[in-house]
């Protein structure tokens, strides 16, 4: 679908219309123009124009719903005038936006904005991922960590890492592979940077025999005995040796700390692999030359993907486990 809207303010002028509204939803959630119960699968429905719902014909008790019900979305009481602007913000600031900025552009409280941004990531992360075979080139693994610097912690939380400890100590861990030639970044928090955790990353994520780049940690040098065509850089000695280096993925570190330092300024670790998911979209849907993509295509891809993830103020301040969806 080639979308009219190519700018903020025409998303704004244009979603503040409800009948926009739900021809735009419904073009996401049933592109083959068959509307869908989300509760029984029925196609008998009619709109309510008044209540801005569905009345399912079918043998259930939850008979009426709206656009939101089935996507992550669901129970919230802001309309989708603010959802979707919100949607086109978090998919096309280069370095994210942060819930007060959010709150004073859509006139909701900061409490709110910050909810909604942790449902929009939630959208954002790709759920049906298949192996990394080696098609896009070879793949550059690194893993980095994020946190606040040694010296400007607090005294009682350095003297619980203990002295002459390293900086990295006490941080959160991400770890990230990059395929090269297509540029297509995944990133995910890990517990620790063991040789276990690591290699089990790899080992679900990439084919064996593909060929991969990373640097001289011990987590990494049993990657040819696991069937991989392993080549490693000291980062002691050089950066790049040739066609060998893991600048690609260290530029993807760069862009998440940016947003992270500038505009999130403190993330706390149980909430990171969300903002991770969030530039980890942002950096795979770029606009490159052999793939030009618009603000517009950013943010039809992330409102494609909110069907079937949920996430509750319960489950985001941690009260509950993750719902069942």
């Amino acid at each position: 679908m080639e979308y009219a809207v190519k700018t903020l303010q025409q998303a704004i002028q244009h979603f503040a219309d409800f009948e926009n509204c739900r021809k735009f939803m419904e073009f996401m959630r049933w592109p083959d123009g068959v509307i869908k119960c989300p509760h029984c699968g029925a196609t008998k429905l009619t709109w309510l124009a008044k209540e801005k719902v569905y009345l399912c014909y079918g043998d259930h008790k939850r008979k009426k719903f709206s656009l939101k019900v089935g996507t992550m979305m669901e129970d919230s009481p802001i309309g989708l005038d603010k959802w979707l602007p919100a949607f086109w913000l978090l998919c096309n600031c280069k370095n994210g936006i942060s819930s007060y900025e959010l709150a004073k552009d859509l006139g909701v409280t900061q409490k709110t904005a910050w909810f909604m941004l942790h449902r929009i990531r939630t959208s954002f992360k790709d759920v049906e991922q298949i192996k990394i075979n080696g098609d896009g080139g070879p793949i550059e693994i690194d893993e980095t960590f994020i946190g606040g610097k040694y010296q400007n912690m607090h005294r009682s939380r350095r003297r619980g890492l203990g002295n002459g400890m390293k900086a990295d100590r006490g941080k959160a861990m991400v770890m990230g592979m990059l395929e090269r030639d297509v540029r297509k970044v995944r990133a995910k928090v890990i517990p620790d940077v063991s040789r276990e955790t690591l290699q089990n990353e790899i080992l679900n994520q990439i084919e064996k025999k593909s060929t991969v780049y990373t640097d001289r940690a011990t987590g990494y040098d049993r990657l040819k005995a696991q069937d991989f065509v392993h080549e490693t850089v000291s980062h002691v000695e050089e950066y790049v040796r040739e066609q060998v280096h893991t600048q690609g993925i260290e530029n993807f570190w760069s862009l998440l700390k940016r947003g992270l330092k500038g505009t999130y300024v403190a993330v706390e670790p149980f909430h990171l692999d969300r903002y991770v998911d969030e530039q980890v979209f942002r950096y795979n849907n770029r606009a490159t030359r052999d793939n030009p993509l618009n603000d517009a295509d950013r943010f039809m891809l992330a409102v494609s993907q909110i069907v079937g993830k949920r996430l509750t103020y319960a489950e985001l301040t941690g009260k509950v486990g993750e719902a069942d969806f």
